[in-house]
């Protein structure tokens, strides 16, 4: 069921920094293993030992590996092929885009165990799906399947088989120019925070900045001359 315990998390924070810095990977898609689930949650035997100080660590480690996948200068795809339970949604949440298996069932259940997500999720969700659907799932802890997610919002799309859906959608943007991704990516990342007239300004220094690339270049060379851009690395 990909439970997550701290040594699995640490490998996956490692492989993450791993794909953040290098520039002959264009797209990382993050998936569990088998058809079961993406991520059922942590390991429940494991974090009922924790003491408080323990229990912040292992909160900070979850947050490093969805820092890493929302703020990665490279696109981040989810296939959700089962349940993403609890940290599993809050992985998802952190990719920039989401895909699920019609089998797929995701929620925040948390509160049955007398604790709230702890990788983002009361964060994350909300500026998905919105506050009121956000506090229904995390208050609750009910989980939706994958039609319903996708109505929310919470997914991009339900296709079968997903992983093939996320590598399609990750051979789309690997043909992009990697300069206008980290770009597009960062300036996004700030539209539901901060000051909107600051976050226009960023945008503007962000599209501006493209200019002086080589992308811009041969992307706006390639659209006069009637052919497909080939985007550097």
């Amino acid at each position: 069921m990909n439970a997550l315990d701290r040594p699995t998390l640490g490998e996956l924070r490692e492989r993450l920094q791993e794909l953040a810095g290098d520039a002959d990977s264009r797209v990382v898609v993050l998936t569990g293993s088998g058809e079961k689930a993406f991520v059922a949650g942590a390991d429940i035997k494991y974090m009922s030992g924790l003491d408080v100080e323990e229990a912040k660590g292992w909160g900070e480690l979850g947050h490093a590996c969805a820092q890493l996948l929302e703020t990665m200068p490279k696109p981040t795809i989810a296939a959700i092929n089962g349940f993403a339970l609890g940290g599993g949604c809050e992985l998802a949440l952190a990719c920039d885009l989401r895909y699920a298996a019609s089998s797929a069932r995701v929620g925040q259940p948390e509160i049955n165990l007398g604790i709230i997500p702890g990788w983002g999720g009361t964060q994350r969700l909300a500026r998905v799906c919105g506050l009121g659907f956000a506090k229904e799932l995390i208050l609750t802890g009910r989980l939706v399947d994958a039609e319903e997610a996708l109505r929310a919002g919470l997914v991009n799309g339900v296709h079968d088989p997903v992983l093939e859906k996320a590598s399609e959608v990750a051979a789309l943007l690997a043909s992009k120019s990697p300069l206008a991704l980290a770009a597009a990516k960062r300036a996004t990342n700030h539209a539901l925070q901060g000051d909107h007239v600051e976050n226009l300004q960023r945008e503007a220094e962000e599209f501006g900045g493209l200019f002086a690339s080589e992308d811009a270049k041969e992307g706006m060379t390639a659209f006069a001359e009637k052919r497909e851009p080939r985007f550097g690395r």
